[in-house]
């Protein structure tokens, strides 16, 4: 049995290769040699162990970032979005990671943000770690072109391991912002628990106007409007008090 080690998606994890049976011993020797068909390969996903010094402190800032408050708001919206068939998290942050980690709830609620032709076509649970890692870039793509900015997103791992649950809450966020902002039909719930976004403001100037502006002084260099110099005295003479008796 021959042991390797391989980094799959960020994690340290075994390959474990094992030689089927052969009866004749000449024969299985060959086959080791020549027929690497006769190999089978298992992968097993190593576990996370905790962090210790600069880790552990960087990851407690993290953890800090996380709201309670924001998490039971977002849980509301994504039921009242999606449905009450997605069910609800258990609380805390864990339950909250839990629900979402699979990618399916992630993928109802981009999809129920379109009137028509929703982005991800077909998804279904699974418990395969890379189905589901799968699932939430899908949702990670389909965000960002629905209008999120790629800052606002968060990686895969943020989710699928804890690493960043915050970061979630913010993409989360921001998708929430723009279905209130573009106000299709679409968004379900109550509009006071997002933000709408600043909306362009275009106006077009004619030439004349455009024309008329270049002689106007801007206040930031000053103005040569209601300046007067009556009454002054030169400068450098002394300035003259009288006392009338």
């Amino acid at each position: 049995m021959l042991y390797l080690f391989a980094v799959l998606n960020g994690t340290l994890s075994t390959v474990v290769r094992k030689k089927k049976k052969s009866g004749n011993p000449a024969t299985q020797a060959l086959t080791h040699l020549h027929s690497p068909e006769s190999y089978y390969t298992k992968f097993s996903m190593a576990n996370v162990g905790p962090s210790f010094g600069l880790s552990r402190e960087v990851q407690s800032k993290i953890d800090k970032k996380y709201d309670p408050e924001l998490e039971g708001k977002l849980v509301e919206w994504i039921v009242a979005q999606c449905g009450a068939g997605v069910g609800r998290p258990e609380p805390e942050k864990i339950g909250f990671q839990n629900w979402l980690k699979n990618g399916i709830v992630l993928s109802e609620l981009i999809n129920s943000l379109y009137a028509s032709n929703p982005p991800i076509k077909n998804f279904k649970t699974s418990s395969m770690v890379f189905k589901q890692m799968e699932q939430i870039s899908l949702f990670l793509k389909a965000a960002e072109n629905y209008g999120v900015t790629k800052t606002d997103i968060f990686q895969t791992v943020d989710l699928f391991e804890g690493k960043d649950l915050a970061a979630v809450q913010r993409t989360l966020m921001a998708l929430g912002n723009l279905a209130v902002t573009k106000n299709n039909g679409c968004y379900k719930g109550d509009p006071n628990w997002f933000h709408r976004k600043a909306q362009e403001n275009r106006r077009d100037f004619s030439e004349e106007q455009l024309t008329e502006g270049k002689n106007v002084i801007g206040l930031q260099m000053g103005t040569n409007r209601g300046a007067s110099q009556a009454g002054m005295t030169g400068y450098g003479r002394p300035r003259q008090i009288i006392n009338n008796p």
